[in-house]
């Protein structure tokens, strides 16, 4: 199922080509083609350069704002975004908040919510994960308490990406303990200059704090910043993971990741044996192989009838299967540098000085291999993934 040769979608794809080159700022384009930190300034620079031309918030219907594109359109459009490193969406306000408002939200909350997610004025952050409740979400135990026409939240998030640079979080908390533990969860938007809730950037292992810890200290949240019935948290967390069905895999930015891979091969270190070469060059097939693989059955997964209204657990093996091909492609650009990617001080990344006639620091390389690790844990463990797949897909 090959979308690239349709002609309404190739004079489309070469639009959207144009528009990326003559708009794109080429010093964001490097720094994201490297991997590197991008900060909301650098984001929203872009992002206006999308809004102006309509094209923020590609699934957004129309009279919310959005291009209303169907979604073979979109997945055209994410991979001329990736192909030309453009900066990633403000994710989770536009991907996943502003649909399940659109879906589940009160008239009161659009009119509030909606513009400003697809302006970029309000930036927002996903408060799931809590220490002990990751892949098994529905363990969380931060509280949310009704007093009157008020939530009061005590307890923690943790491993909250952008919650230092976000306006809101949109989360989950326990608001009911008896029965099965989906039914006691309500999904509150909590302000992130709330009274009591305070922000602790973590340091990662690549030396960088893109993730937190948030603390809830008797927070104060109104019934109207609720989303969905009460105890029905778990109908809207289905429901944003279920919309968010493009970027599960991540397979165009594999590629685009994989162009920069194979550069690499003009630029390793001397003295390699052609035992070395010949086992980088297997590695590099491999890759490709594999991405052509998982490139086929994310179409399938997609645009098959069987699949496209009902992606349940198969989206697990989209993840599997993205995230390991993530991490081999930066573990083959470690074992092609070599020496080179081997850290020189005591917290620092990579050799700053090795330039490899331009085509990378080393030092990214080695940075971009450390931050991957993640790649298997966040969204699901991938062998809590396995085994849902094994149950769910494969019938185990």
């Amino acid at each position: 199922m090959d979308l690239r040769f349709a002609e309404d979608l190739t004079t489309f794809r070469f639009g959207v080509r144009e528009f990326i080159e003559a708009k794109l700022d080429p010093t964001t384009r490097r720094r994201v083609e490297r991997l590197q930190f991008i900060d909301r300034d650098e984001h929203m620079a872009w992002h206006r350069e999308l809004l102006a031309r309509g094209w923020a918030a590609p699934a957004w219907p129309l009279e919310h704002g959005g291009a209303g594109w169907p979604l073979r359109k979109r997945f055209v459009f994410e991979q001329e975004l990736a192909r030309a490193h453009a900066p990633r969406p403000i994710f989770f306000g536009l991907d996943m908040l502003g649909p399940l408002l659109i879906e589940y939200g009160s008239t009161e909350q659009k009119q509030r919510f909606l513009p400003p997610i697809l302006s970029g004025k309000e930036w927002w952050c996903q408060g799931f994960s809590e220490p002990g409740a990751g892949s098994d979400l529905a363990a969380l135990k931060c509280r949310a308490t009704r007093d009157g026409d008020e939530y009061v939240i005590n307890g923690t998030k943790i491993w909250t990406s952008q919650a230092d640079v976000s306006d809101w979080m949109g989360g989950l908390f326990r608001t009911d303990s008896g029965g099965r533990k989906q039914a006691g969860i309500t999904l509150l938007m909590v302000p992130m200059e709330a009274t009591g809730l305070e922000v602790h950037p973590i340091k990662m292992i690549d030396d960088t704090f893109e993730v937190t810890q948030c603390f809830f200290n008797d927070v104060r949240v109104p019934v109207s910043h609720r989303v969905g019935p009460e105890h029905d948290g778990w109908t809207m967390a289905k429901y944003m993971l279920g919309v968010e069905r493009l970027g599960v895999a991540d397979v165009a930015r594999t590629k685009a990741l994989s162009q920069r891979i194979k550069s690499l091969r003009d630029h390793q270190p001397p003295a390699r044996t052609p035992h070395d070469v010949i086992g980088l060059e297997n590695d590099l097939a491999a890759l490709d192989t594999g991405l052509l693989a998982l490139e086929a059955l994310e179409q399938r997964y997609l645009f098959d009838p069987e699949f496209a209204d009902n992606l349940g657990a198969e989206a697990s093996v989209l993840k599997v299967l993205g995230s390991t091909l993530q991490q081999f492609g930066t573990e083959y650009a470690i074992d092609s540098l070599g020496l080179f990617s081997v850290a020189q001080n005591p917290g620092t990344l990579g050799a700053p000085d090795c330039d490899l006639s331009g085509v990378a620091r080393a030092a990214d390389w080695t940075q971009t291999y450390f931050n991957n690790r993640k790649l298997s844990i966040y969204g699901g463990a991938n062998e809590v993934m396995k085994n849902v797949v094994a149950k769910a897909v494969l019938g185990l």
